[in-house]
């Protein structure tokens, strides 16, 4: 997604027995790391001593893991499982055959327990050339403006496509973008529903409800 600077390359293998110490993951989640991922790489690390940014708001540190794939395919959960077990935050680099997409998914501190955080849903970008130029990291004046600025980012070049609304906080998107992704899956299964009704005033009665789901869609995706 960016070209990170020199200082900030760490490049440290990262083993998959580590992340299962720390994220104790199923053995169903194991089997998928292993037919999936090839190679994990710690890329990048984003600190005050490496891009000369102050920590604010408990944004310490920003990692940028790269990993390679072995058929171009990772699980969600996989994804999560190394999120888990790496406390700060999180960005990813996919790659597979010359080609790379990025993933990232809004994490923040669990309030009930501050030793572990929550992580949302995944935003992924379609599938680019590595060779393609990158821009350089936003600007920002600490370490928490410059993770919003990147999840934003994200979340603009994924497929759901989403933009910052004015004055709408790096949360606040989360939350609509979870209230998208409820909404779409909400539509998907009355079209599903609509495809088998044979009753013409249920069937009627349902595109109505799919009518009034998609104007809430549609009002949630605009800006």
């Amino acid at each position: 997604m960016f070209a990170y600077p020199q200082q900030a390359e760490f490049n440290r293998p990262v083993p998959k027995n580590k992340i299962y110490s720390y994220a104790k993951p199923s053995r169903a989640i194991r089997e998928r790391f292993v037919k999936q991922v090839s190679e994990i790489v710690w890329k990048y690390k984003l600190a005050p001593e490496t891009v000369n940014l102050p920590a604010k708001n408990a944004v310490h540190e920003i990692q940028v893991f790269e990993v390679a794939l072995k058929t171009g395919e990772l699980a969600e959960d996989v994804l999560r499982t190394m999120d888990k077990a790496i406390p700060s935050l999180l960005f990813f680099e996919l790659t597979f055959e010359g080609r790379v997409r990025f993933a990232a998914a809004y994490k923040r501190p669990n309030v009930a327990n501050r030793r572990k955080n929550v992580v949302e849903a995944y935003f992924e970008t379609p599938w680019r050339s590595n060779a393609e130029p990158r821009p350089p990291l936003p600007v920002a004046l600490d370490l928490a403006g410059l993770y919003e600025q990147m999840l934003q980012r994200h979340m603009a070049a994924s497929s759901m496509g989403l933009f910052p609304r004015s004055g709408e906080t790096l949360e606040g998107m989360a939350n609509r973008a979870s209230l998208i992704r409820a909404i779409e899956n909400e539509c998907r299964q009355l079209e599903g529903r609509i495809k088998k009704e044979v009753q013409f005033n249920r069937k009627v009665e349902l595109n109505g409800i799919l009518k009034a789901k998609r104007a809430e869609l549609a009002h949630l995706q605009d800006l």
